[in-house]
């Protein structure tokens, strides 16, 4: 491995915590001045104004967030394989590797293969602090595999399956194996209101809004990022 790339992988680790701690509320504000005294000789990302005015973070939560991503992974860039390293580590029981797959193409909005800083803080802003709405939208797009507009069962299955395979037999020892697709069953009913074999992106919000259990099981980011 080269020196590059031993530092990018540092890099991702650290940047990993220092997500962690913004969603279990943890990135206090004394840590966050210790971060940004070691950053005056770093690069700042451009328009920082603008993303602070686009997203939910402050200023300085931008800055540490930054200096993880960019600063110590100097191509500026992500790629799949990092997604996937990050969740093998958080999941070591199970296989993350489609999860990490999927939540990958949804970040990747451009399709290119690659997430910038900004195309990774505006959605984790969403994710973390967006409304019920912002969320829900992002959850969709996430479920909609090949990005044509709608859900159907064959792509809610597989996005389900992945999340099972994530957890691992560890964490669902007497899970049977027909489980996700009864999973699936369930939920695609209640979504599919017009019974067209398709879920639209209003029928998804609307079904999620009035079943408190559809809710609960689709805070997919407070539990597994």
């Amino acid at each position: 491995m080269s020196g590059c790339s031993k530092r990018c992988k540092h890099g991702i680790v650290k940047f990993a915590q220092t997500i962690f701690k913004l969603i279990t509320g943890t990135l206090s504000k004394d840590k966050i001045e210790d971060e940004l005294e070691m950053t005056t000789v770093c690069h700042r990302p451009e328009g920082l104004e603008q993303l602070e005015a686009q997203t939910n973070f402050t200023k300085r939560e931008l800055q540490v967030l930054y200096r993880g991503f960019k600063n110590e992974c100097p191509s500026g860039v992500v790629n799949e394989e990092t997604f996937k390293q990050i969740y093998a580590q958080f999941f070591p029981h199970g296989d993350a590797s489609m999860y990490a797959h999927y939540l990958f193409n949804a970040f990747d909005t451009a399709q290119n293969g690659s997430v910038k800083f900004e195309d990774f803080v505006m959605a984790l802003s969403i994710l973390l602090r967006g409304t019920v709405h912002e969320k829900l939208r992002w959850t969709f797009n996430l479920y909609d595999i090949n990005k044509d507009g709608y859900i159907n069962k064959e792509e809610m299955m597989d996005i389900v399956k992945a999340i099972y395979d994530m957890m691992g037999k560890y964490t669902y020892p007497v899970l049977k194996e027909d489980a996700p697709r009864q999973h699936v069953e369930v939920f695609f009913q209640k979504m599919d209101k017009n019974k067209d074999g398709v879920v639209t992106l209003d029928e998804f919000i609307e079904s999620c809004q009035e079943d408190d259990n559809i809710m609960r099981s689709l805070q997919l980011f407070e539990n597994v990022m």
